[in-house]
């Protein structure tokens, strides 16, 4: 080798030295030694790390565990045993053990606590005078998924002057639940993130997956380990394959990821959910059901 090729091997031998120092992962050392990434890959592999980690750790906001929001605002004996007793009742009706109507209805979302609950003190002697023929269940949906940008509801902003208080919604949104229950009327919940899903899922009778989220993995293996029925809205175009996939999907067995009350990351082996179903919500062209 002649001397010069000889320094600029040595060059280049050292370049590369820096730049494994430098990159500081030992993951990225290896592949480099490897020859898998060459150096204008490595080098912006490092700076894209240092940016993610700034990204990451800029601004933590620490919330209270599951457990502590329920030991704050717990569920009476009585309210469990009713929320208990409602899913059973919802789960017959799905089952064709009951030849009653569900009936879920209430606003688009909850976003006024007092008007909530006039709403469910006028409700509740209706759903008395009918529970022969109905089994009425106030709809309490207490996030909104947005197609674009908008109020995300009552658990992400609940004081609706666009600021992020999940910390405070979380606890409101509970407040509310419990309230509802405690009129004696079963709620309704769309679950939209799964990290909220343990701070309320104790006080739902019926839980829905929305259009926007029925083709998600995540919210398929979610319904597949809860307790209650739940139901799978078609998608926004109205056709209704990604929802009866989904019903297929969460109906069997699997594992799953969750967060448990005491807020630490577990697998959870959820069993399939026996009363996943189909709902028909329309679509951008109009309804997508008639009579049988």
């Amino acid at each position: 080798m002649s001397l010069p090729a000889a320094k600029a091997s040595r060059a280049q031998r050292r370049a590369e030295h820096e730049r494994r120092r430098s990159c500081g992962t030992r993951q990225a050392a290896t592949a480099a030694i490897a020859g898998c990434i060459p150096a204008v890959v490595l080098a912006a592999t490092c700076s894209f790390q240092s940016q993610l980690g700034f990204l990451e750790w800029s601004s933590k906001t620490s919330l209270k565990t599951p457990a502590a929001v329920q030991t704050a605002l717990p569920a009476t004996s009585a309210v469990r045993q009713f929320v208990e007793e409602s899913r059973a009742m919802v789960a017959a009706v799905l089952n064709g053990e009951d030849d009653r109507l569900v009936v879920v209805v209430g606003p688009c979302s909850i976003h006024d606590l007092d008007a909530a609950r006039e709403y469910a003190e006028k409700l509740r002697p209706l759903a008395f005078a009918h529970e022969e023929e109905l089994i009425v269940v106030m709809r309490t949906y207490l996030e909104k998924p947005r197609t674009s940008v908008g109020w995300k509801g009552l658990i992400t902003d609940p004081e609706l002057k666009g600021v992020e208080d999940i910390g405070r919604g979380v606890a409101v949104g509970r407040r509310i639940l419990l309230d509802v229950n405690e009129a004696r009327l079963p709620v309704a919940v769309e679950f939209l993130d799964p990290m909220v899903v343990p701070y309320i899922q104790d006080l739902v009778t019926y839980g829905s997956i929305g259009a926007r989220t029925v083709e998600s993995p995540v919210h398929r293996s979610l319904a597949a380990g809860l307790s209650m029925p739940m139901g799978f809205k078609n998608g926004r175009s109205g056709d209704i394959q990604s929802a009866v996939n989904a019903v297929t999907v969460a109906s069997e067995p699997q594992q799953r990821l969750m967060i448990n009350d005491a807020g630490r990351l577990q697998l959870q082996e959820a069993p399939g959910n026996p009363s996943a179903h189909v709902v028909l919500r329309g679509g951008e062209a109009g309804t997508n059901y008639h009579a049988a």
